[in-house]
């Protein structure tokens, strides 16, 4: 394990982070946007960015014998692992949704989205703007976490907006399919979302990796 992603871990991680993982119950909430699940995990990444910060976090890192660039390796490695925890939580319950519970009434009347392929593919680029927006935001500078993290609410609540608003379309319909209806596009779509969270990580790694050798602590 990256030794800076065990000092995250260890040091600057708060317990609530790790607690907002379990936000991937949302997953279940019939008659909810339950891509708000993914809003609350990150959330808690926030509330550890937070911490870290007042207690100089940033400071301590870059004065430890590692580049600066392992500095930011760390802090997304560490989103990533949060963020992937919470999805494969999340990606569990939708798998019994669309098995167990496929045909369940509550479900079946729910009008707004449904757990399927579609959405999961749709929380891996939230987590990715995420990463983007708020992760790769905050080491332009160091310290400066609110615009950032406001820009993340506004692009994370257009994209759920987005979303349950999609099937609603003539011809969308198949993007809320229930238990496996058009598994091959719900799968596409799921694939389409894991590229994407890779490549929005990887581009906001390289970036903030430029952005932090800039700064001068």
């Amino acid at each position: 394990m990256n030794p800076m992603l065990r000092k995250e871990m260890r040091l600057s991680a708060l317990l609530l982070t790790y607690l907002f993982m379990a936000f991937g119950f949302m997953t279940l909430i019939p008659g909810y946007p339950i891509l708000c699940g993914v809003f609350f995990i990150t959330l808690g990444l926030f509330q550890s960015f937070q911490s870290a910060r007042e207690a100089n976090d940033i400071v301590f890192s870059a004065l430890l014998p590692v580049a600066k660039r392992d500095v930011v390796k760390g802090k997304f490695q560490f989103a990533m692992l949060i963020e992937l925890g919470g999805f494969a939580l999340m990606a569990a319950l939708t798998v019994l949704r669309m098995t167990a519970l496929a045909d369940a009434p509550v479900y079946r009347q729910n009008a707004l989205m449904n757990a399927n392929p579609f959405y999961l593919g749709t929380a891996l680029l939230m987590f990715g703007l995420f990463n983007a927006i708020f992760v790769g935001g905050f080491f332009r500078t160091g310290y400066k976490l609110g615009k950032p993290f406001v820009l993340y609410i506004i692009a994370a609540f257009l994209v759920i907006g987005a979303a349950e608003a999609l099937h609603h379309f003539p011809g969308l319909g198949a993007l809320n399919a229930f238990g496996f209806e058009h598994i091959g596009l719900q799968l596409a779509l799921l694939l389409g979302g894991a590229l994407l969270y890779a490549a929005i990580t990887y581009l906001a790694y390289r970036k903030a990796c430029a952005d932090f050798e800039k700064i001068d602590l």
